[in-house]
């Protein structure tokens, strides 16, 4: 496959044109009476007509058939997807899921849509206001189907096998350490090429944004620059037995067919687009002297809730990096928090859980949930010596963090048959160090 070429920016305006159809992209104007070899004009709005301009989200596209070229659409088995929050009754406990199973092959296909399943989530798709995280678990392509979400957006985090995604905007190929976002309403479709497994946060009503920086200033964290986006690609391709268009709407799957792909987007202009990102150019900030930064310093993206400083999920990852802090206990710290931690592993070996924390699975910290480093961690760390050290080399965890309280659904508590039921055994041998006639405790050091 011949590489990928994309446009660089976060939120930027941009505009594309397929290089076969030169000029294809209107002059001066969105919607003329005749566009540029005989296309159809259609614009694809992300936020109200009257949101102000710093949220104001709309892309023109231009297309060989407008995308209301389709029979009418009928309710389909949904298999694991769900919005229902009140399956099974609430577990404020610890969890952590072992390697989630990719079905082989050899006994069924599965395509991205068939194979996601919901593990977890909170809130009302109608009053856009909520996630779902889901997992996908897939190992065939999608052959002449495409997916579009009208409850939100798709922040998809893969972690073994790479994914080659057919968009109206272009094509992007995302592999794991790579992410993507799908915005509400874009149509898309995922090549595999292996047993495939990842991670897929589904925000509603609101889209992903880089965090504020405040004192850290212009500069650092995810970078604007670093973001990628698809350049313009059709295919004017008919499809005999017709093509099937699914459309998940208020938590449920629905199918329609058409004679057409829908990837026949000559050109575009706007700041609608799906995007990647490489977690390998994200800037760490670290703390230099001596305690933790709170771990709100590796934040990729958030999705701000109405209320400041509040989100409704961030997306934050543990990169690796150096640990110079001094006088510290290094690992992270025990913990409780009115927020909900969804961590996953797309490779190596998280520094606070050596062991049975391992890539393609997850854990969940819920609501004022106590968690935090297991007895073994915490040992090392108390009487390690404290030189510089790199920290986290050859792994990538991550976070979704939520301020919502987060329901497990039935495949995750049960069917999925991945729960670690023996995850709270990993703080069993925490004992006292309680020196009560000696304040000052021989340091390590």
């Amino acid at each position: 496959m011949a590489e990928l070429k994309y446009i660089s920016g976060f939120g930027n305006e941009c505009a594309s044109e397929d290089p076969r159809c030169p000029g294809s992209l209107p002059e001066g104007q969105n919607n003329p009476q005749v566009c540029p070899y005989n296309l159809y004009a259609e614009q694809l709005s992300g936020s109200a007509f009257t949101c102000p301009q710093s949220t104001n989200k709309r892309s023109w596209l231009y297309r060989i058939l407008p995308s209301v070229s389709h029979k009418p659409f009928e309710s389909i088995d949904e298999g694991h997807v769900t919005h229902n929050w009140d399956e099974v009754d609430p577990d404020p406990n610890q969890l952590r899921w072992k390697p989630f199973e990719i079905p082989k092959a050899s006994q069924k296909k599965v395509d991205f849509v068939s194979g996601l399943h919901t593990l977890c989530g909170a809130g009302d798709i109608k009053s856009n206001n909520g996630l779902a995280i889901h997992i996908f678990l897939c190992n065939t392509s999608m052959e002449n189907r495409c997916f579009y979400n009208s409850d939100g957006d798709f922040l998809i985090v893969p972690q073994k096998g790479n994914l080659l995604i057919y968009t109206e905007f272009g094509k992007m190929l995302v592999q794991p350490n790579e992410i993507c976002v799908i915005q509400r309403g874009m149509r898309f479709s995922i090549d595999v090429f292996e047993e495939t497994r990842g991670y897929l946060l589904e925000v509603y009503g609101v889209h992903f944004e880089l965090p504020d920086l405040g004192p850290i200033g212009a500069n650092g964290l995810a970078n604007p620059r670093d973001f990628l986006i698809p350049v313009a690609w059709y295919e004017d391709r008919q499809v005999p037995g017709g093509y099937t268009v699914i459309n998940k709407y208020q938590g449920k799957l629905f199918a329609a067919k058409q004679d057409v792909s829908p990837f026949n987007v000559v050109a575009w202009h706007g700041n609608y687009t799906p995007y990647k990102y490489n977690l390998k150019n994200f800037m760490v900030i670290n703390s230099v002297a001596f305690d933790h930064a709170d771990p709100s310093i590796f934040t990729v993206l958030t999705a701000k809730s109405v209320r400041p400083g509040v989100a409704i999920a961030d997306f934050v990852i543990f990169p690796p990096r150096w640990g110079v802090a001094d006088k510290t206990f290094r690992p992270p710290y025990y913990h409780r928090n009115c927020m909900s931690e969804f961590m996953g592993l797309i490779r190596g070996h998280y520094e606070a859980k050596q062991g049975g924390f391992l890539p393609g699975g997850g854990s969940l910290h819920s609501t004022m949930t106590p968690h935090g480093p297991d007895a073994d961690c915490f040992e090392k760390a108390s009487k390690a010596k404290l030189a510089p050290e790199r920290i986290a080399d050859g792994t990538m965890a991550f976070m979704f963090e939520s301020s919502l309280s987060l329901a497990v659904t039935k495949w995750g508590l049960k069917a999925s048959k991945c729960l670690d039921e023996n995850y709270y055994k990993c703080w069993e041998p925490l004992k006292s160090h309680f020196t009560p006639n000696s304040r000052n405790p021989a340091e390590p050091n």
